[in-house]
């Protein structure tokens, strides 16, 4: 499931979920409703390729991944893994779930 949230600070964020509700990519913050929208089509079309993702290790040890844009910057990322393997399903997931969300509708 893809998702436009309106935040704490009124930006939004882009939100891919999982069938559990677990949060799996969230977005940078985006001032405007329509450019939310344009970022949820750019989120969906470059997701379809998986090496717009990178993968990174933080210092504390946890596993992310961030989704990035033709130009290198970054449009969404994920909350931090415990192990490597997780960080891969939650990748696997992520195309998952967009896949079958442009499938649906």
């Amino acid at each position: 499931m893809l998702e436009i949230c309106k935040n704490r600070e009124g930006s939004y964020n882009v939100v891919v979920k999982s069938d559990q509700g677990h949060t799996l990519l969230e977005s940078i913050s985006i001032n405007e409703p329509r450019e939310a929208e344009k970022l949820a089509a750019d989120i969906r079309h470059l997701a379809g390729n998986p090496s717009n993702f990178e993968r990174t290790t933080e210092h504390s040890g946890h596993f992310r991944f961030t989704l990035k844009g033709p130009d290198g910057s970054i449009l969404g990322r994920s909350l931090p893994y415990q192990s490597e393997a997780g960080m891969e399903n939650g990748i696997k997931n992520t195309l998952a779930r967009i896949a079958r969300g442009l499938s649906e509708g």
